[in-house]
């Protein structure tokens, strides 16, 4: 199915790499190392092929994937932190090297970058989706933190007796 979009996810991944030039140099090694990782690029593919399916895949697509890849960075970054985590796909993450404090404030410098790319869409319904979109998943990842431990919420097992 990649295959189909190829191309297409070819520039999503020329354009994240492009988006380090829009930072202060002296943090352009921290958001390289954020983004560069290239992992399995989900969210753009499923974004591109989204596109297709509504006829051809454009520079809109193109756009949406790009920002649908950065916007979680910013939760990825915040939840390794929450979590003391060490590793992401066996490598040594950034925070191991910058510290929570900085390594928060990365993720929330590329999740405002991906807004900021957001508002270039002329169709301004296209932004606030994407805007809503960045406030629920920072609302959810705050209601899940706050019930990490509390066991009555959530899924229920229900035993048969």
């Amino acid at each position: 199915m990649t295959r189909l979009v190829q191309p297409h996810l070819d520039q999503v991944e020329e354009r994240i790499i492009q988006q380090v030039a829009a930072f202060d140099p002296a943090i352009e090694g921290y958001v390289t190392y954020a983004i560069g990782g290239r992992g399995k690029r989900l969210r753009p593919l499923v974004a591109l092929l989204a596109g297709g399916a509504s006829g051809e895949v454009n520079s809109g697509h193109v756009d949406l994937a790009v920002i649908v890849e950065l916007i979680p960075s910013r939760d990825v970054s915040a939840r390794r932190v929450m979590d003391e985590a060490e590793r992401r796909r066996a490598q040594p993450h950034g925070e191991c090297a910058l510290g929570n404090s900085l390594s928060v404030l990365l993720g929330d410098c590329l999740f405002a970058h991906a807004l900021n790319l957001s508002a270039s869409f002329e169709n301004s319904q296209i932004s606030r989706a994407i805007a809503r979109t960045a406030t629920e998943i920072c609302s959810g990842e705050m209601i899940q933190t706050q019930r990490r431990f509390d066991l009555n919420s959530g899924w229920k097992i229900i035993c048969a007796s």
